[in-house]
C-alpha cells in the first residue's frame, strides 16, 4: 500500500488484497503533504513491528532448538537406559514434565509458540495464495481491458482520422463561406450607402419642392405687391413734398429763432444797463435815507 499524490489536493492508494483503490481529497496542499507523511510513518512503523515480531519468532525458535540440543546432550551424557531416553523424548507431556523439570516446560512453551507461529504462517500463506489468485484474476481482467482498450484505440484512431479529414473539408467550406459572407457584407454596406444617399436625395427633393411651392405662392402675391408698391411710391412722393414744406418751415423758424436770440441779447444788455442804473438809484436813495435818519436823530 503506497500513497501517491495524483494532484495538488488529491491522493490515492491501492489495497491489493481487496482489489480496491481508495482516494482522498484535501482542501489544501499542506494537509495533503501532512497526510502523506503520516501515512509513510505508519507504514514504516507497521513494517518495523512486523520485522521485530519475525525476529522474535526466529530468536525464540533458535533458542528452543539450542535448549533442546543442550538437553539432549545432557541426557545422553547420563548413564540411563535407552528406554528412559526414549520415554523422555517420545513420551507424553506429563512424563516429560515429571522427568525433565523446568527445562522441559520451557521447551514445551517454546514448541507451543513455534506451533502458533507455524499456524499463523500457514494462515498467512493461505491469505497470500488468495491474494495471489485475486491479483491473477485482476491481471487477467486488466489484460482483457487493455486489449479492448487497444482495439478501441485503433477504432478511435480511424474515426479520428476520418473526423480530421471531414474537419479539413469543413474548414475549407467555412473559409469559402466566410469569403462569400465578406462579399455579401461589402454589398450590404454598398446598398446601405446607396440607400442613405437615396434618402438624402429624397429629402433634398422634398425641400426643393417646398421652396418651389413657396416661390409659386410668392409669384401669386407679386401683383398685389406691385399695386402696394405703387401706392407706397405715391405716398412717398406726398411725404417728400410734405418734407420739403417742413424743411422750409424749419428754415423760417431757424431764422426767427436767430432773430429772437439777437433780440434776447439786446434785451439782456438793455436789462443789464437798466439794472445798473437802478442799483445807482437805490444807492442814492439809501444815502438819502441815511441822511434823513441822521436829521431825525439830530432833531
Amino acid at each position: 500500500m503506497t500513497f501517491t499524490k495524483t494532484s495538488q489536493k488529491f491522493g490515492q492508494w491501492a489495497d491489493s488484497r481487496a482489489n480496491t483503490v481508495f482516494g482522498l481529497g484535501f482542501p489544501s496542499e499542506q494537509q495533503l503533504t501532512k497526510f502523506a507523511e503520516k501515512f509513510q510513518e505508519v507504514k514504516e512503523a507497521a513494517k518495523l513491528a512486523r520485522d521485530r515480531s519475525q525476529e522474535k519468532i526466529e530468536t525464540s525458535s533458535n533458542h528452543s532448538q539450542t535448549s533442546f540440543a543442550a538437553k539432549m546432550k545432557r541426557e545422553s551424557g547420563r548413564e540411563t537406559p535407552s528406554s528412559t531416553r526414549a520415554s523422555s523424548v517420545n513420551g507424553t507431556d506429563d512424563e516429560k514434565a515429571s522427568h525433565g523439570g523446568p527445562a522441559e516446560a520451557h521447551l514445551k512453551s517454546e514448541n507451543d509458540k513455534l506451533k502458533f507461529a507455524l499456524a499463523q504462517s500457514s494462515s498467512n500463506v493461505k491469505k497470500w495464495e488468495t491474494e495471489m489468485q485475486s491479483l491473477r484474476e485482476s491481471n487477467a481482467r486488466l489484460s482483457t481491458a487493455l486489449q479492448e482498450s487497444a482495439a478501441s484505440i485503433e477504432h478511435w484512431k480511424k474515426q479520428f482520422s476520418a473526423c480530421k479529414e471531414e474537419n479539413d473539408q469543413l474548414r475549407g467550406k467555412i473559409e469559402e463561406l466566410e469569403e462569400q459572407c465578406n462579399e455579401i457584407n461589402k454589398e450590404k454596406e454598398r446598398n446601405a450607402q446607396l440607400s442613405r444617399r437615396l434618402q438624402e436625395l429624397e429629402t433634398e427633393l422634398q425641400d426643393k419642392e417646398l421652396e418651389l411651392e413657396e416661390l409659386r405662392k410668392q409669384g401669386e402675391i407679386i401683383p398685389e405687391l406691385m399695386s402696394e408698391c405703387e401706392s407706397v411710391s405715391e405716398q412717398l412722393q406726398a411725404a417728400e413734398k410734405k418734407n420739403k414744406d417742413l424743411e422750409e418751415k424749419v428754415r423760417t423758424l431757424r431764422t426767427e429763432v436767430e432773430e429772437n436770440k439777437h433780440r434776447q441779447t439786446n434785451l439782456k444788455t438793455e436789462l443789464k444797463n437798466f439794472l445798473d442804473v437802478l442799483d445807482g438809484k437805490i444807492d442814492e436813495l439809501h444815502d438819502f435815507r441815511q441822511g434823513l435818519s441822521k436829521l431825525g436823530v439830530d432833531n
